[in-house]
């Protein structure tokens, strides 16, 4: 029973900062139509400022500058590459893509060059080193953290998105944005607004990660992205709820696969994906479900031979 209360909680944890990254990134493209790949560029920036600045000041609060420090250079750097290269590709997906992809390869090799290849221990306080008592199980304390902090995280984008003015002009701007901009409304200045907020939250992620897993290296940001686009593709972008509640599934099924199947927890999630990508229904098909029913009750036709 300690076990599994131990790797539910760790799963819950793990999908916690999956949330994090994969929030931004969804915000990004189910907002702005914009597939950035630069997002894991923006969370190693993040997580290397993040880390100087905790090792120089030390204890909870360096833990805690560092993470306003981290935060404020995903926002800075997500603001900075959308006013230089992204604004110039609204609606061109291809160049959009380049661009980003040449930005998710370049800054990691950048950041190899300046601090080394190898990873680095991430200063972690003495208040969220240890563990804490759950029916049995002993259970990192910076797991609690991580699930408090994607909560706070998801009650904030929904407030964002349904209560204030720039919210609801960038929904209606991805709608029709002619429309919008002949009402006088600076669709662009809400456009940088959401992608500032989407480093934000991709720099807050790289300081819970390094918190997570201990330490940080030049090419982490690229491997959790791999996870956010996962649970971005199995949420399906019908809400920021479904993204999270992807993430906690993705968590969850990668610690019990690692436990349970013999560390094969990422192969788990790439046969959850496939079953949900494989299982969801292409525009005018209805499910799967529905085709095979569809298919065993249609009449059937007579050959020319007479044998059905």
């Amino acid at each position: 029973m300690d076990t599994l209360v131990l790797l539910t909680l760790t799963g819950l944890g793990l999908g916690a900062l999956y949330f994090l990254i994969a929030s931004g990134l969804a915000l990004v493209f189910g907002l702005m139509d914009v597939l950035n790949f630069a997002h894991g560029a923006f969370l190693t920036v993040s997580v290397y400022t993040a880390w100087r600045t905790a090792e120089t000041v030390g204890g909870m609060p360096g833990l805690l500058l560092a993470a306003v420090v981290g935060t404020l250079t995903g926002l800075l750097l997500a603001a900075v590459v959308e006013l230089v290269l992204i604004r110039r590709l609204y609606g061109r997906v291809k160049e959009q893509i380049l661009v980003t992809v040449g930005l998710s390869l370049a800054v990691p090799a950048l950041m190899q060059t300046v601090w080394g290849a190898d990873a680095r221990p991430f200063p972690v306080p003495d208040a969220l080193a240890g563990t804490v008592g759950v029916m049995g199980a002993r259970v990192p304390v910076n797991r609690f953290l991580l699930i408090a902090v994607a909560l706070l995280v998801l009650a904030g984008i929904h407030l964002f998105l349904s209560r204030t003015r720039y919210g609801l002009i960038v929904r209606a701007g991805v709608e029709d944005r002619a429309m919008v901009t002949a009402l006088g409304i600076d669709v662009t200045r809400a456009f940088t607004l959401v992608f500032a907020l989407g480093g934000a939250l991709a720099g807050l992620a790289g300081v819970l990660g390094g918190l997570y897993f201990g330490s940080l290296s030049p090419h982490q940001g690229t491997s959790m992205l791999v996870f956010a686009f996962v649970v971005v593709i199995i949420g399906g972008l019908v809400s920021i709820t479904s993204v999270a509640l992807s993430a906690l599934t993705v968590g969850l099924v990668q610690q019990y696969a690692n436990y349970y199947a013999g560390g094969y927890g990422d192969l788990a999630v790439v046969v959850l994906l496939a079953a949900v990508v494989l299982s969801r229904p292409a525009a005018g098909t209805g499910s799967p479900l529905t085709r095979l029913r569809r298919a065993l009750t249609a009449p059937r036709t007579r050959s020319a031979g007479g044998t059905a």
